[in-house]
C-alpha cells in the first residue's frame, strides 16, 4: 500500500480539497494517509506555510495548487514503481498524447493566459502616445490603426498623456473647469472623422488607442482576473440578474441614452434631449461591465477546466481488478 504523506493545518479548504481527491482515489490507488500539521511543527511552518496543502508520495512532492489528476499520476507512478505487489503488470499503461497535453496545460494556466492577454490587449494602447511623445511615430500609428477596428477613438471620448489634461471632453458634457475638445484643438467637435484621426500633439498630449469605456472594461477585467487568481480561482460566479442589473443596466443606458438622442430624428428629440456623457460616467459604467462580466464568467471557464481535468484523469485512471 502507498504511503502518502499530507501536511496540512486547521481551516484551510484546500487541505480539505486534497483530503476528497485521496479518498476518492482510495480504490482505485489503494494508499495509507498520515496528515502532518505544520502549526506543531517551527520548521514545518515556515517551510510550507504558503505552499500546503504539500503532498509526499514516493519520490513524488506535489505543491498547492495542484488537481486530482496531478495527484493521480503521482499515486498511479509511485503505484507502478513499487509493483503493487504484483498487481501493477495487470494494469493498462496510461499514455498522453499532445492534445491531452495541450488539454492539461490549458486547463491549469488558462487563468494566467487570460490575465497574459488582457494586459497586452490593455498595454499597446498605453504604448501609443508614450512612442508618440518619444518620436517614434510609425510603430505608434501602427497600434493606432490596429485598434481602429476595434474602438471608435473619438478624441472627445479617450485619455491624453502627457498633455495639459487626462481628457478633453465634448463642451456638451458640460464639463466645467476643462478645456473642451474643440477649445484644445480647434477642431469642430461634430467632425467624427477628424476627432477620430486626431493622435495629439505636444500641448494636449497624445490620445491612448482605446477610449475611456473600453480602457475601463479591460481594466476592471484584469482586475477581476488578479482578484480570481488571488482567491485560488474559489469565488463563484455572479448571478445572471446581478450581473444584468449592475454590469449591462448602467452601460446600456449610459450608452444608448447618448446614442439614441444625438440621431438627427426630431422624433427621438422631442423625447430624449441632446446629452454628451462624461468620463466619470464612461469610465464608472465601462469599470461595472467589465468587472461584473469576469465574475459573471471566469468561474464558469474554471468549472469547465476543471471537468476538462477530470474526463483526462478518467481517461489516464488504471482500473484495478478485484481479486477473484
Amino acid at each position: 500500500m502507498i504511503q502518502v504523506i499530507l501536511y496540512s493545518r486547521p481551516d484551510c479548504h484546500l487541505c480539505d480539497e486534497v483530503k476528497q481527491y485521496l479518498k476518492e482515489l482510495q480504490l482505485q490507488f489503494p494508499h495509507q494517509i498520515n496528515e502532518v500539521n505544520i502549526e506543531n511543527n517551527l520548521q514545518l511552518s515556515k517551510q510550507y506555510l504558503l505552499e500546503i496543502p504539500v503532498i509526499q508520495v514516493g519520490p513524488y512532492t506535489l505543491r498547492a495548487p495542484f488537481s486530482k489528476t496531478d495527484l493521480s499520476i503521482a499515486l498511479g507512478a509511485c503505484l507502478d514503481a513499487s509493483g503493487n505487489n504484483g498487481r501493477a503488470a495487470s494494469l493498462p499503461k496510461r499514455k498522453l498524447d499532445f492534445s491531452d497535453l495541450f488539454s492539461i496545460w490549458v486547463a491549469r494556466h488558462w487563468l494566467f493566459a487570460i490575465n497574459l492577454l488582457f494586459i497586452l490587449y490593455l498595454g499597446l494602447p498605453f504604448s501609443a502616445p508614450l512612442l508618440m511623445k518619444v518620436g517614434a511615430r510609425m510603430p505608434a500609428n501602427i497600434i493606432y490603426a490596429a485598434y481602429s477596428p476595434l474602438c471608435h477613438q473619438l478624441g472627445f471620448r479617450s485619455f491624453f498623456l502627457f498633455g495639459e489634461q487626462a481628457y478633453y471632453p465634448r463642451a456638451a458634457a458640460g464639463i466645467s473647469g476643462e478645456l473642451t475638445f474643440g477649445q484644445a484643438t480647434g477642431l469642430n467637435e461634430n467632425d467624427l472623422i477628424s476627432a477620430r484621426k486626431f493622435t495629439g500633439n505636444e500641448i494636449i498630449g497624445y490620445k491612448v488607442a482605446l477610449c475611456e469605456r473600453d480602457v475601463a472594461i479591460y481594466g476592471a477585467i484584469i482586475i477581476f482576473g488578479f482578484l480570481f487568481a488571488l482567491f485560488q480561482r474559489k469565488i463563484p460566479p455572479l448571478n445572471w440578474a446581478i450581473w444584468l442589473l449592475f454590469a449591462i443596466g448602467p452601460i446600456g443606458l449610459d450608452g444608448f441614452s447618448q446614442l439614441l438622442s444625438q440621431l438627427p430624428i426630431d422624433q427621438i428629440s422631442a423625447i430624449l434631449p441632446y446629452r454628451e456623457s462624461t468620463p466619470t460616467l464612461r469610465v464608472l459604467t465601462g469599470f461595472l461591465f467589465g468587472f461584473g462580466t469576469a465574475w459573471f464568467g471566469l468561474p464558469y471557464v474554471e468549472e469547465s477546466m476543471r471537468e476538462t481535468l477530470d474526463l483526462i484523469n478518467k481517461k489516464l485512471s488504471n482500473v484495478v481488478s478485484k481479486p477473484k
